[in-house]
């Protein structure tokens, strides 16, 4: 007959024999993405440290226009959208490839089959964004923001997402039985609309081009979709799994965040057209526009509760978890950047703020503090897990925070007060045009500053993965923390 300490004994050892089996399937999954995963992720940093000496040259040139410019390669009509396609196409789309599929394998508990295929697309895409940058520079580009590459570059990257998006599909498809979590809902997403929107545009604008103003009308119908619909729902995704996991709770409300993905889904494919607000387009789509802007407070507010109730009591492991400190600064920079969005489709202010430096920054909020530093975090969390190493330094990351967080915010504060400068300038009739021109000075002159320190915090966060990858230094059996944790605490 069974005592009760025979019972707790096999309960105990059932217990400890299904966390061993969890950690063997966590293991098999990791090492199936291994390979995808750390070739995405080491083409975006390169695709960084790229991205980030074009944008500085970009930013000199706008306070002194001679700098680099006895060659036509090196014009800022060049250089300009060569530094927002490489951030985009190869840093941006490359780092959250890299993390989706990583949470996608994970979450649905599924390995990568064919690993081989997915790096084989991912040497696509590379090549892709290659050939576009270099179209670019050679005077090709297409003159549509965010899609100057030239049309053969954007048939290699759909290619390359195609098989891609399948591998994500086909994980889910082959899921383990159980919860669906939120951060699928938000990957599944992305995985569709991507596709979706980049074959739409470039049929519309490059292979059969529309005319007139509709051509306006679909241009920010992309801009502002490719943020908020292709690297929001993987930056909320992010944000989603890896908050609780840190902190060891789970998320607040599962409810509140499938309103939030649904609300994202119905009202910001609508969102673009206030950036055209009292131009020759039907007030109708306007109007459109700005109602849904104005609708966006529902996903906002709702991830913006959710992620707050569920740090609460937590906020302490910002001061150790590198982390959680890149994934807070991030989802907190969400909310900032959707409400100045927001902001932006009232009409009195959207007067003001049209046509200067206030939309940058606001592009720059939403694609840098909230995407890329959520990408940072992810980064610093998956690569021990996938090469069973931890990172070299405490300080190197902490150098990247730093210089990353404080000049990009410097960047932002910048551009939106400068914006605003701008547009009171403008609208005023009294005030000659090359007076606003050379208010707007000092203010280039700080962004300039402001890129440097982040290109600084790049460099540190790129010296760091590359010794990781060669596992410099002792092997370490704790995760490389900010600030020791005590044991009891553990």
């Amino acid at each position: 007959m069974r005592t009760n300490e025979d019972v707790g004994i096999m309960n105990a050892e059932s217990d400890v024999n299904s966390e061993m089996t969890d950690r063997q399937e966590r293991v098999a999954i990791d090492r199936s993405c291994r390979g995808p995963v750390l070739f995405f992720y080491g083409s975006a940093i390169f695709w960084l440290i790229v991205g980030t000496a074009f944008a500085i040259i970009a930013s000199i040139k706008m306070h002194k226009p001679d700098f680099m410019a006895d060659s036509a390669y090196t014009t800022f009509g060049r250089v300009r959208p060569a530094h927002l396609n490489s951030v985009i196409y190869g840093w941006a789309s490359m780092a959250g490839i890299g993390t989706a599929l990583w949470l996608m394998a994970r979450l649905c508990r599924a390995r990568l089959r064919n690993p081989s295929l997915v790096i084989a697309s991912a040497i696509l895409w590379n090549i892709g964004v290659i050939v576009g940058v270099i179209g670019i520079l050679a005077g090709q580009s297409t003159s549509i923001e965010w899609l100057e590459f030239p049309t053969y570059s954007a048939i290699m990257l759909f290619i390359a997402f195609a098989f891609i998006a399948v591998w994500g599909v086909d994980m889910f498809v082959n899921r383990k039985p159980g919860h669906v979590y939120v951060s699928q809902w938000y990957l599944i997403g992305a995985l569709f609309w991507f596709p979706w929107l980049y074959s739409t545009v470039q049929l519309l604008l490059l292979l059969r081009p529309v005319s007139g103003s509709v051509q306006a009308i679909i241009n920010w119908w992309f801009g502002h979709n490719v943020l908020g619909l292709w690297f929001t729902p993987i930056g909320l995704a992010t944000a989603y799994y890896l908050i609780p996991k840190v902190i060891g709770r789970p998320i607040h409300s599962y409810y509140l965040s499938v309103l939030g993905f649904w609300s994202l889904a119905l009202f910001y494919s609508w969102v673009g057209g206030h950036h055209l607000i009292g131009g020759p387009i039907p007030v109708w789509i306007q109007s459109a526009s700005i109602i849904s802007s104005y609708m966006m407070a529902i996903p906002v507010v709702t991830v913006a509760i959710n992620h707050h109730m569920t740090m609460r009591h937590h906020f302490h492991v910002l001061k150790t978890s590198p982390t959680l400190r890149f994934v807070v600064f991030g989802a907190m920079s969400y909310t900032i950047a959707s409400v100045q969005g927001i902001s932006m489709a009232v009409p009195y202010l959207n007067r003001i703020t049209h046509f200067t430096d206030y939309t940058i920054g606001h592009a720059h909020m939403g694609m840098y503090l909230f995407f890329t530093m959520t990408m940072f975090g992810a980064i610093y969390y998956i690569v021990p897990r996938l090469i069973g190493w931890e990172w070299p330094s405490a300080k190197m990351i902490s150098i990247h925070f730093w210089f990353t967080a404080i000049g990009s915010i410097l960047m932002f504060l910048t551009l939106t007060v400068g914006g605003v400068v701008q547009g009171i300038g403008y609208d005023n009739p009294n005030i000659p045009f090359l007076t606003v021109v050379h208010q707007e000075l000092i203010f280039k002159q700080i962004r300039s500053i402001s890129g440097m320190l982040m290109g600084t915090g790049h460099l540190a966060f790129a010296i760091s993965f590359i010794l990781m990858m060669l596992k410099v230094g002792d092997k370490k059996y704790v995760p490389t923390l900010f600030k020791a944790v005590p044991q009891e605490s553990v």
